[in-house]
C-alpha cells in the first residue's frame, strides 16, 4: 500500500470514529457518569484533530482527502454505560490498527506522527478498561 493510500484509509477511518463518538457522547451522562462523559469527549475532540491532520497531509501531497460517508452502520442501541465503554473500545482498537498500517507504510516525520497516534490510541483502550498489548494494532506481532 502506498503511503497516500495509507493516508486515505486512516482518514477514513478517523471519519467513522468521529460519528460513533458523536453517538456514543448523545447516550452518555454528563451527570450520572462524568469520567465516561469526559473520556468520551476527549477522544471525539482527538479524533477530530487527528482528522483534520491527516486532511492536510493528504492535501500537501496534491490528493483530494477521502470524504466521510453520510452515516456508518453502529452496532446498535446504546442503552448503557458498559455499551457505550464497549463501543470506544472497540473504536480504539480499530483505529490502533489502522494506525500500525500507517506506520508501516509511512517514513520520517508521518512516520513519527502515526507513531504518536497509534500510541494515544493505545493508552485510549487502556481508559476505556481494556488490557494492553505488546504490539497495539498488530497482534499477529505478539506471539
Amino acid at each position: 500500500m502506498s503511503t497516500i493510500e495509507s493516508l486515505q484509509a486512516t482518514l477514513a477511518a478517523e471519519h467513522a470514529a468521529i460519528f460513533v463518538y458523536g453517538d456514543a457522547g448523545a447516550h452518555t451522562s454528563q451527570s450520572a457518569e462524568p469520567e465516561l462523559f469526559a473520556t468520551i469527549s476527549t477522544l471525539y475532540r482527538t479524533h477530530r484533530a487527528r482528522r483534520d491532520q491527516l486532511r492536510l497531509l493528504i492535501s500537501d501531497r496534491g490528493a483530494v482527502p477521502v470524504a466521510a460517508e453520510a452515516s456508518y452502520e453502529l452496532p446498535g442501541v446504546l442503552r448503557t454505560p458498559v455499551a457505550v465503554r464497549r463501543l470506544a473500545l472497540r473504536t480504539e482498537e480499530r483505529c490502533a490498527e489502522v494506525y500500525a498500517a500507517l506506520v508501516a507504510n509511512t517514513a520520517t516525520t508521518d512516520r513519527d506522527w502515526a507513531i504518536s497516534a497509534l500510541s494515544e490510541a493505545a493508552q485510549a483502550r487502556i481508559l476505556l478498561n481494556g488490557s494492553p498489548e505488546v504490539f497495539p494494532g498488530a497482534p499477529e506481532l505478539a506471539g
